[in-house]
C-alpha cells in the first residue's frame, strides 16, 4: 500500500475536542511532527477532518495541492489493492 506523510502544522487550542481526538488517533501530539500511515480510507478521513491543522506531503492539507497528494495516496492504494 501507498503511504502518506503526515505534519502537524498548527494548533488545535480553540478547535472542537473532536478534532483533538483526531489528531490523537492520527498519533500526533507535538507541533511539526512527522508520521506516516498507509493511505486507508479511515486515515485519509481523519486528514480531511483537520486538514486546517495538518500538512500532507509537504503540502497544506487544505489546498487544492494537498488536496490532490492526498488523492495520488488513495488511487495509489487502491491500485496495490488490486494488484
Amino acid at each position: 500500500m501507498s503511504t502518506v506523510r503526515i505534519t502537524y502544522r498548527k494548533s488545535a487550542i480553540g478547535y472542537a475536542a473532536d478534532q483533538k481526538r483526531t489528531l490523537a488517533a492520527l498519533g500526533l501530539k507535538r507541533l511539526n511532527q512527522t508520521i506516516e500511515h498507509e493511505a486507508t480510507g479511515s486515515i485519509r478521513g481523519m486528514v480531511y477532518k483537520v486538514r486546517h491543522l495538518v500538512a500532507v506531503d509537504g503540502l497544506p492539507a487544505d489546498t487544492p495541492a494537498g488536496v490532490a497528494a492526498l488523492a495520488a495516496a488513495a488511487s495509489d492504494a487502491a491500485e496495490a489493492a488490486q494488484a
